[in-house]
Formats: structure tokens, C-alpha cells, sequence
């Protein structure tokens, strides 16, 4: 994979720089000091500090900042990429025409651009998912609780489709949600719409709900317990998460 890269060019320099890659289609990243300006469905803009802009040959384009995992601002691939230099700044420019809308990058400074030539775009190969853990406790239906017997899985509800549905041993109705990685308070209500649109279909007030995830946050664990919902730690992989996960919610007799 060959890659140009230019540490604290000029605005001339980097244009020239970035138009060639747009022309060879590479992934580009710039780090300086910027503005940020979106107009289109809604309009937005941030004033100046150091951010990461990305810019991929399909047209995406990600402006990153030192905090959190996502963008503060971005365009979804179909987008066109286009540089200048205007007003001595150099202007990073991806736009698209349906719907209408633009992302304007305004480099005061480039502390580095790089651009990547990637030849290779390998198929992503998943594994380890919720499928995955659902054949696991049809498998082995006791890595829910001792005596848990599935009898559908994808149970149509006006809350949307049961991942598992069965009873325990006593014949209480037990609806069971499966989560691939760690969790927060979102799963539980939705594991809660479940368990009430069951009850509701159903007339039993018994309705159990079970979590199975990796593991989950305190603000979850919270809610499990407050709803008296059970946990178990359990991963696609059947990996359980020691130092994270917690055997929250009532027991099976309760």
C-alpha cells in the first residue's frame, strides 16, 4: 500500500496533495485546526480547534474531535470531495444533491494529510453473532437456568419478535433476549416491552424476562433488578466477562 505524507504543508501543497488522491480514489486523513460547517436537512457549525477530518473514496467523510467513538459531524457515502484554497485557508468540501446538503472543513492550519492507497477491500467476515447465540441455548437450553424449555424462537408480539421464547419448570412463561456484546438500559426496555406485550397477548401475569449478553452497565443492572429480570453472562463464543458482567435479577424460585 503506498502512501504520501505531507507534515505541515502549505495550503498550495496540501491542495495539490489532495487532489491527487481524490484523482487516484485513496482514503485521505487531515489533522489541523478547522472550522466545520454542514447545510442541507438542518445547518450546524463549529468553531475553530483541532479535529481529524477522514475522507473515503466511497464519499464518506468524518470529522473527528478528542472525545468519544463518533463523529461530531459527517456525509454518508455518495458524497463528491472537492479542495481549493480560498481567503488563505484550505477549504475540504463534500457534497452531495440527494438530498441536497454540504460539509465545509476550513483548515487555518494542517498539521498532517495522508493518503492511503487502498487496493484491497476484503469482505467482512462476521462471527460471533446473536444467531449464533441463540444456537448455543437451543443447544443447551440450561445456559438460561436449569429446567428452561424454548418453544419459539422470533415470537411475533406487538413489541416486535421474541428472540426465545419458553417456560422454566414451574410453567411460567419465560421471554428471553439475546445481545451479542455489552449492554445498557435500552435493552432492558426493550426486554420490558416484551415481557408486558406477552402478558398482555397472553392474560398471565407471570411473564418472566431473562437478558443474555456479554455483560452489562450498572444503570442496567439497576434496571434488571428493579424489574426483577434475570442475567446471564453469556457471549456468542460462550466467553463470559468476569470483571464486567453480573448475575442481576431475581433467581429462577422467586
Amino acid at each position: 500500500m503506498s502512501v504520501e505524507t505531507l507534515h505541515r504543508p502549505a495550503h498550495r501543497d496540501a491542495l495539490v496533495a489532495l487532489e491527487r488522491a481524490f484523482d487516484r480514489g485513496d482514503m485521505v486523513v487531515v489533522f489541523g485546526r478547522c472550522t466545520v460547517e454542514y447545510d442541507g436537512r438542518a445547518s450546524s457549525s463549529l468553531g475553530p480547534g483541532d479535529r481529524l477530518l477522514v475522507l473515503k473514496p466511497d464519499g464518506s467523510a468524518l470529522v473527528h474531535t478528542d472525545e468519544k467513538r463518533t463523529p461530531v459531524n459527517w456525509q454518508p457515502p455518495g458524497s463528491e470531495h472537492h479542495a481549493s484554497v480560498r481567503e488563505g485557508r484550505l477549504r475540504v468540501r463534500s457534497k452531495r444533491t440527494t438530498p441536497d446538503e454540504r460539509l465545509d472543513v476550513r483548515f487555518e492550519r494542517i498539521d498532517q494529510l495522508s493518503a492511503f492507497a487502498v487496493s484491497e477491500r476484503a469482505e467482512l467476515s462476521l462471527t460471533g453473532s446473536e444467531e449464533d447465540l441463540r444456537t448455543r441455548i437451543l443447544d443447551d437450553p440450561t445456559l438460561v437456568e436449569a429446567g428452561f424449555e424454548p418453544l419459539e424462537t422470533e415470537r411475533e408480539t406487538m413489541a416486535g419478535p421474541v428472540d426465545v421464547f419458553g417456560r422454566d419448570d414451574e410453567g411460567r412463561a419465560v421471554v428471553v433476549e439475546l445481545k451479542r456484546r455489552r449492554v445498557g438500559p435500552g435493552a432492558v426496555r426493550q426486554l420490558q416491552g416484551y415481557v408486558d406485550a406477552v402478558g398482555r397477548e397472553t392474560g398471565d401475569e407471570t411473564v418472566r424476562g431473562v437478558l443474555v449478553a456479554p455483560s452489562v452497565t450498572d444503570r442496567a443492572a439497576a434496571l434488571l433488578e428493579e424489574n426483577g429480570f434475570g442475567f446471564v453472562a453469556l457471549g456468542p463464543d460462550g466467553g463470559r466477562d468476569a470483571d464486567e458482567a453480573s448475575a442481576t435479577g431475581d433467581s429462577p424460585e422467586s
